[in-house]
């Protein structure tokens, strides 16, 4: 079967983030260095340990929509239709133009981490003030978790395997593995894939709070997502959205669409150690990592760039150290490694997918963007992360790593774009 596997390409992408809702000006603050994090503004944080977040800016629901599909969709879904209508156009599939056929295999597969939250908070808040009688007819389609994916197929007018994934922060990697295991496997000729997150709430604030998670450096935002820093104090919550258009290489070839890379595969394990601290070994991570070289027939030293999960905590940046040590060898230390969560914060479920496209770019563009706000070394993080300067070099084969809550652990390869 495995020789019969076809081969998946990824032709379109799309993003809305902390540094940019548009894939190029994604790309250039991050490789400018600029980070996303700042003062809350969606709510009142008096009450709060932690402050500031990577909130996504300038946001208008009704650029890509009308009012009202926006009033349909909570934030994490206005996010995903955003990205979704980015991604399409720079695959250059127009949906109004595909034929039966073609909607009939094309899917949709969005994952989250929480659902509607924002939606689930006010409107909760709502039925306890006022009961029963006062909640909205749209509180349940708000909130759950597969509505992007439903109105998404509803509005484009796919009709193929349409579903969510929801896997903590490893969420966007599962949602590519299953559209590229899809079209492998001749269910689907496109899919469009990704995450999406809007979780940047009181209570979510207030639960990572409780569970040591989030830095407080509240005094200098800008600087407080550090990862391998020896300084550094938790992560910063992020939110925003990354789909791309995967599709097999020959309905790419047969329509000459433009090809960003090639999916060479994924690696997936599980901790099985605890619910939301990483194996202090980085053991699964080392095993999903290996796994997808061996499958894929790529060397470890045939790797040029690993996108790590890099979440600026203690123990998550020596356990995934440890991993890339324990694959590449002596090549972990001549691998160019980077964070991006140190300018976008941890765009929780909708990370993976956002981080796997800089590995996508990071190959288009020969740059690996870097690792911002390094000022004191840590000893156990000695490997090359590409502090504080993006570098330009020859970028061919590239890595993407996301780790979830649960012990969920994800790697994804890609390759230069085949020639047409």
């Amino acid at each position: 079967m495995a020789n019969q596997a076809k081969r998946v390409v990824v032709t379109g992408m799309g993003v809305i983030s902390p540094v940019g809702n548009n894939v190029p000006t994604f790309w250039e603050n991050l490789c400018a260095g600029k980070s996303g994090a700042g003062p809350i503004t969606s709510f009142d944080t008096e009450a709060h340990a932690t402050k500031f977040a990577c909130e996504v800016k300038d946001f208008d629901p009704l650029a890509y929509m009308d009012r009202k599909r926006a009033n349909r969709l909570d934030r994490f879904g206005q996010y995903a239709m955003a990205a979704a209508i980015e991604a399409l156009a720079d695959a250059q599939l127009d949906p109004a133009t595909l034929s039966e056929p073609e909607r009939e295999r094309f899917g949709v597969i969005i994952g989250n981490g929480v659902g509607g939250f924002q939606s689930l908070e006010s409107h909760f808040a709502n039925f306890l003030a006022h009961g029963p009688r006062r909640m909205s007819p749209l509180y349940i389609p708000l909130i759950i978790p597969n509505m992007p994916s439903g109105i998404l197929a509803i509005d484009f007018g796919f009709k193929g395997p349409t579903y969510t994934v929801a896997s903590a922060c490893a969420t966007g990697n599962n949602a590519l593995f299953d559209a590229w295991s899809l079209i492998q496997l001749g269910h689907a000729d496109r899919v469009l894939a990704g995450s999406s997150e809007a979780c940047i709430t009181p209570g979510m604030v207030a639960g990572f709070n409780a569970a040591k998670a989030l830095s407080t450096n509240n005094e200098n935002p800008a600087q407080a997502s550090r990862p391998f820093d020896a300084d550094r104090d938790g992560f910063v919550m992020g939110e925003g959205a990354a789909l791309m258009v995967l599709e097999s290489y020959e309905s790419a070839l047969e329509r000459q669409a433009p090809i960003h890379a090639e999916v060479l595969g994924f690696g997936l394990s599980t901790d099985a150690y605890h619910i939301t601290a990483p194996e202090p070994e980085g053991m699964g991570a080392s095993r999903a990592m290996r796994d997808m070289l061996d499958r894929a027939g790529v060397a470890p030293e045939e790797v040029d760039y690993v996108n790590m999960h890099g979440t600026s905590t203690k123990l998550g940046d020596i356990a995934e150290t440890k991993a890339i040590k324990r694959v590449f060898g002596e090549h972990a230390y001549t691998l160019k490694c980077s964070s991006s969560k140190s300018m976008t914060g941890h765009m929780i479920s909708a990370a993976a997918a956002a981080e796997a496209l800089v590995t996508i770019l990071a190959i288009e563009h020969d740059c690996i963007p870097p690792t911002i706000n390094f000022t004191s070394p840590d000893p156990e993080c000695d490997l090359d992360y590409t502090f504080n300067q993006a570098v330009s070099t020859p970028v061919r084969i590239g890595i993407s790593n996301s780790f979830g809550f649960g012990g969920h652990n994800t790697s994804v390869l890609f390759r230069q774009a085949p020639e047409s």
